[in-house]
């Protein structure tokens, strides 16, 4: 099975942030990488295979050279997609139907979402004896559908139409005499008793399998393509990578999609945290640690926009990338993108030593641009760091797409960065 397909099979089976951070540490137990938990004191050793995970919807791995360490080659990506989160009381019955109420994560196309089965995923917080545990949940069904109005009754559908979360998207799950009847199947699923169910994260996803279509196979189409292509790309890369004379980091964050404030996301101090930890562990003073950071350099990687082929003016004319172009190095002047002239040009020549082609992207100046988890972490770790991504369209559909060719050239230039 070739790398794409390994991917797209981990795209269906990851419909969460819980269910990806789950897919990834198995792909790292396989490369024998070792659980540390946060929670216990850390013994580390020279040649050692690790990581660590909060949340359970992010994950740090990193590997330790069997000599001493001068610095840190870190990689980042995020687990999570734009979707519609299950409000804690769910269940919206009216004398018709029963409807789920949801809230917008992140910023999707709503309009990608409607009139298309759905499915419900992630996790629920379980009685334990005394104690709470948590437990993954897919529904792995088509349970429940956002219907359009009609034409005929909404007639500005196709000007421009302003959708209204609260309702125009709830989504249907049944008739009136379907009350409870989600839970009881989300607790069945998750082989659990409904009132052992505390507290869930549960949101809806699309089970639309992905697909390889175009001339020549050219391109793929899946969902959650941003990050999870990135995350897959830096986890599978690390788990063939040896370190050298540095500690190898690959950081997997959760929450870029709202804006990294989490305790799990880039705006936290997991990253900081685990390298520190790290250090002690290995022996090294606060000084060395810091030493180490200082000379350290961080990828962070996260998807790109393509040129679209019917709005190419929306795109700045000397910097527009395309899918299977190859690597995008993303630059901002208002540090949107953490790229500068030294951290592109290092990131380049790993590139070139690899055989990667490399593109740029900038915005148009008179478009904003969106941003990501680089400027973010930056700010707890501050090292040199580069924003880089593959090329896709449609980012934020429920149903994206990118090049066939791209996923293999980003993890090369990875696996060029730790082995090298």
């Amino acid at each position: 099975m070739d790398m794409l397909e390994r991917f797209l099979n981990f795209a269906e089976q990851s419909p969460t942030a819980f269910h990806a951070a789950a897919n990834l540490e198995t792909i790292l137990r396989e490369a024998g990488y070792a659980e540390l938990k946060e929670t216990d004191p850390w013994l580390v050793d020279a040649g050692g295979k690790y990581y660590v995970k909060r949340n359970d919807s992010a994950l740090i791995a990193f590997q330790v050279p069997e000599t001493g360490f001068a610095s840190f080659r870190i990689a980042a990506a995020h687990s999570d997609s734009p979707a519609f989160k299950l409000k804690e009381n769910f269940e919206d019955k009216s004398e018709y139907y029963v409807r789920l109420n949801v809230e917008k994560y992140g910023g999707m196309i709503m309009s990608t979402w409607l009139d298309r089965p759905l499915s419900v995923a992630g996790r629920l917080a379980v009685r334990d004896g005394n104690g709470v545990s948590s437990r993954l949940v897919n529904l792995d069904r088509d349970a429940v559908l956002i219907p359009n109005m009609p034409i005929h009754f909404n007639r500005d559908l196709n000007n421009g139409y302003s959708f209204d979360p609260q309702t125009d998207l709830l989504p249907v799950y049944g008739g009136k005499d379907s009350a409870g009847g989600l839970m009881r199947e989300l607790a069945e699923a998750a082989g659990v008793d409904g009132k052992d169910i505390l507290g869930h994260d549960l949101f809806l996803y699309s089970r639309e399998r992905g697909s390889i279509w175009g001339a020549d196979d050219a391109y793929f189409s899946c969902g959650r393509i941003d990050d999870l292509e990135c995350a897959f790309a830096c986890i599978s890369a690390m788990a063939g990578s040896t370190a050298r004379d540095a500690v190898n980091v690959c950081a997997v964050f959760d929450n870029e999609e709202v804006g990294s404030g989490s305790r799990q996301g880039a705006d936290s101090g997991f990253l900081y945290d685990t390298l520190t930890r790290l250090g002690f562990a290995l022996g090294a003073s606060d000084g060395e640690i810091r030493a180490a950071m200082a000379g350290s350099f961080l990828v962070s990687a996260d998807n790109a926009h393509a040129v679209h082929p019917n709005h190419p003016e929306k795109w700045d004319k000397q910097n527009r990338p395309v899918m299977n172009g190859g690597v995008v190095i993303k630059h901002n002047a208002n540090l949107k993108y953490t790229t500068d002239a030294l951290s592109s040009a290092r990131f380049a020549l790993i590139c070139e030593r690899a055989g990667v082609p490399v593109q740029h992207f900038a915005n148009r100046s008179d478009i904003a641009g969106g941003s990501t988890l680089g400027h973010i972490s930056a700010a707890h770790v501050s090292v040199e760091s580069v924003d880089i991504g593959l090329a896709q369209l449609a980012m934020h559909s429920l149903y994206e797409t990118a090049g066939t060719k791209d996923l293999p050239l980003l993890a090369r230039a990875l696996e060029e960065m730790w082995n090298s």
